[in-house]
């Protein structure tokens, strides 16, 4: 009896000394998840919220608080654009982070240029949903002023200014 008592407490303890190794999935936090354009360097310039379909590529940086392993997820969800399904996810990748990343930044580009529409990026950690970005994407705006050249007509020359030439 003593032999079935002592080989019972061995396996509890050894199965509470396995549960005590499972990892806390709150090792890691996202900090902020904004978008981007360019900056003309090839990498991510200043935060945007809103871009036209020029603007080639499309940064997401999501930034996560520890530099501890972790995946993160990132669905590009077509909200409102023409001729595609409402709630559409054109593109879906994630990205594991190796010990001493804290940053994810994800490129996004289309094959010509970007459909005007409503966007959003859906951001997940680990596997958890952590946060939408929503974004417009619309067509550049055209220079709303212009420029009149005149000139004189044929055979005519141009009248001299009678106050040039007076002190």
């Amino acid at each position: 009896m003593k032999l079935v008592f002592l080989i019972i407490s061995l396996i509890i303890l050894a199965l509470s000394g396995y549960a005590q190794t499972v990892q806390n999935p709150a090792d890691v936090a996202v900090t902020d998840v904004y978008l981007a354009k360019d900056d003309g360097s090839g990498k991510a310039g200043e935060p945007a919220t809103s871009f036209v379909t020029t603007d080639i590529p499309i940064y997401c940086v999501v930034m996560l608080d520890s530099a501890k392993t972790a995946t993160v997820k990132m669905n590009f969800v077509a909200v409102s654009v023409l001729g595609v399904k409402a709630e559409t996810k054109v593109v879906t990748t994630s990205y594991t982070t190796k010990n001493g990343q804290n940053q994810v930044n994800f490129t996004g580009r289309p094959a010509k240029l970007w459909v005007t529409g409503k966007y959003r990026l859906d951001i997940f950690l680990d596997g958890k949903f952590v946060k939408n970005v929503p974004f417009d994407i619309q067509k550049p705006q055209s220079a709303t002023g212009s420029a009149l050249l005149l000139r004189p007509k044929t055979g005519q020359k141009p009248k001299a200014d009678s106050k040039l030439g007076q002190n």
